[in-house]
């Protein structure tokens, strides 16, 4: 096991790498700059702009020195937009109240679209199993941009039960979360059912109802852990996605978090937080891969890691 953990920190590394340089290619052959405003700058005062932060040096130079800075120091620079802060403590202040929402809405969606998915494949061909489906497929149909409108308008603005945006209190996380998580519900609901479907038509599972065990107790001890194996899969590439794709979302209800920072960012040129978050991204991804790789062996004692 910890010669696999050290084989997949090392391959992050040549990710992280080509990351960094597709990002960084991008950036620079976009049209503009960090300092094109609706009112031109002096050429005197852009010339200084660009010293004082390395803009004059060549490509080459400012691809090593933002990537020693981050591997020798953490340092991810300053902001262009924020001149008085770093992208460090932008992500240190933005990135957890985007987790926080994006760990609630899959909580949610695991508490529910499990579930969801086990009745439907356990009452299969039911009104029931029909009614999850219908919930699903408008979980997945149906956009967060549109949904989240919806929400604020029944819930805020007619019903006056919750706030429509910030992030004061545990109220304002109801909506955003509900919102961001009816996506991945919906998928997870679907991939259960198919997975549990598949299972219980296994031989070992026509054994198990053959020596008489109640269908319940078939389904909850040797059919739904074998079922889980894929649902994992696609669990960890969603929660990697809430986790660093809630821009909608969070411009929606006005949260401040590192999704709408990083929007923010593309339109004022900051290279410095667009590369920051996008490398942050990449990061959260590689480790939630990492722990789904993981919970398969506890799931499935036939796999090991060497």
């Amino acid at each position: 096991m910890t010669r696999y953990l050290i084989r997949r920190v090392l391959i992050l590394l040549p990710v992280w790498l080509t990351v960094y340089t597709l990002t960084f290619s991008l950036y620079h052959l976009t049209p503009g700059g960090p300092w094109d405003r609706e009112k031109p700058i002096p050429p005197q005062a852009l010339e200084q702009m660009n010293r004082k932060y390395g803009l004059d040096r060549p490509l080459w130079q400012q691809y090593v020195d933002y990537l020693g800075g981050v591997f020798t120091r953490f340092d991810f620079g300053p902001s262009y937009k924020n001149l008085s802060r770093s992208v460090g403590d932008i992500i240190t202040d933005l990135f957890p109240v985007s987790a926080r929402i994006g760990v609630l809405a899959m909580l949610l969606a695991v508490g529910l679209g499990i579930p969801l998915g086990v009745i439907s494949a356990a009452r299969h061909n039911s009104l029931t199993d029909r009614c999850a489906m219908v919930v699903s497929v408008l979980g997945v149909s149906v956009p967060s941009f549109v949904v989240g409108p919806l929400l604020i308008w029944l819930f805020s603005l007619t019903l006056a039960w919750l706030p429509p945006g910030g992030i004061d209190t545990w109220r304002h996380h109801i909506l955003p979360a509900v919102t961001l998580s009816l996506f991945p519900m919906a998928l997870l609901a679907r991939a259960t059912r198919a997975s549990l479907l598949e299972v219980l038509s296994a031989d070992y599972v026509r054994t198990a109802r053959a020596k008489g065990l109640r269908e319940g107790l078939v389904v909850r001890r040797h059919a739904l852990r074998n079922a889980l194996i894929p649902v994992v899969t696609i669990g960890g590439i969603l929660l990697a996605e809430v986790l660093v794709g809630s821009f909608y979302v969070e411009r929606v209800f006005a949260i401040p978090g590192i999704g709408r920072y990083f929007v923010d960012s593309v339109t004022s040129r900051d290279y410095p937080v667009l590369m920051g978050v996008t490398l942050l991204m990449t990061t959260v991804i590689a480790l939630v891969n990492l722990c789904v790789d993981l919970t398969y062996a506890y799931l499935d004692p036939r796999i090991r890691y060497g």
